[in-house]
């Protein structure tokens, strides 16, 4: 049974500011028929761009969040049994294959490395899908697409992508935006003013400055947005920042004081 994936297109824009050149790269990609791997920290926009693109590039977009039980299996698809019936049913990665979609695999270092290998047949000059519970090769239309996404940040002995992997892949580096383009950001999606948003990305920026010492990563763009929101619907910016940008991303008393310590001097 193969996945309705109309319901995947993705029908409004979704706003997107750029900061460099990772629109024309992308399209650039698409016409190669190149797959593509984005590397980040978590929420500065990876997600939004693929989204944007999709939409961009008027193809539906199937979306996987990668986990440490995903299985090939998952991706590819299962024999289940209906009624007295087994009946295939394709996983969202043959889905994307099928359709000519664009196939996201978020967070690729998350699963395991006997699952990421499915994947290779698909990322060079073959683009092709074996599916060996039914002894059958699915091709790539031109239209297909295969992005993933990692957070270098996370990376570890045990949590890393193969060399055979990554080599596979054209990778284009994202950050978090400059402060400009951020404000312009968190006050359009937050539904803020410009000088709150610029408050916001103030204290994003000085707590990522924290980093390095005791701070695993600063405060995400996605961070400063939901904070944003939270001030439009009424809330202190004060007591937004606390819910927003001080608790979630730390637990250490300490480093806590230290953000409050920021809010306090910007806001």
């Amino acid at each position: 049974m193969e996945l309705a994936v109309e319901k995947y297109k993705v029908e409004t824009e979704p706003y997107y500011l750029p900061v460099a050149q990772e629109i024309e790269l992308f399209e650039a990609a698409y016409q190669a028929k190149l797959p593509v791997m984005l590397k980040g920290p978590t929420g500065c926009g990876k997600t939004r761009f693929v989204e944007h693109m999709a939409w961009k590039l008027g193809r539906p977009l199937i979306t996987v969040a990668c986990h440490e039980d995903l299985s090939s299996t998952d991706l590819v698809g299962r024999f289940l049994l209906e009624g007295e019936e087994t009946v295939w049913h394709d996983g969202p990665l043959t889905a994307a294959v099928r359709a000519g979609a664009i196939c996201y695999l978020d967070e690729v270092v998350e699963a395991r490395k006997d699952t990421v290998v499915i994947i290779h047949p698909l990322t060079d000059d073959r683009r092709r899908l074996p599916i060996e519970k039914r002894g059958t090769i699915v091709d790539a239309p031109p239209e297909f697409m295969l992005v993933v996404s990692y957070n270098p940040g996370y990376q570890s002995i045990l949590k890393d992508l193969k060399q055979s992997t990554r080599q596979r892949f054209i990778a284009m580096e994202f950050d978090y935006p400059p402060a400009e383009s951020e404000t312009e950001i968190v006050a359009r999606e937050g539904g803020i003013d410009e000088g709150m948003a610029k408050d916001l990305v103030t204290i994003g920026h000085k707590v990522r400055n924290l980093r390095g010492h005791g701070l695993e990563e600063g405060v995400s763009t996605r961070l400063l947005i939901y904070a944003a929101q939270m001030i439009a619907k009424g809330i202190p910016p004060i007591n937004a920042a606390e819910v927003a940008l001080c608790s979630p991303i730390t637990d250490d008393r300490e480093l806590q004081r230290s953000i409050r310590e920021i809010v306090t001097t910007v806001i």
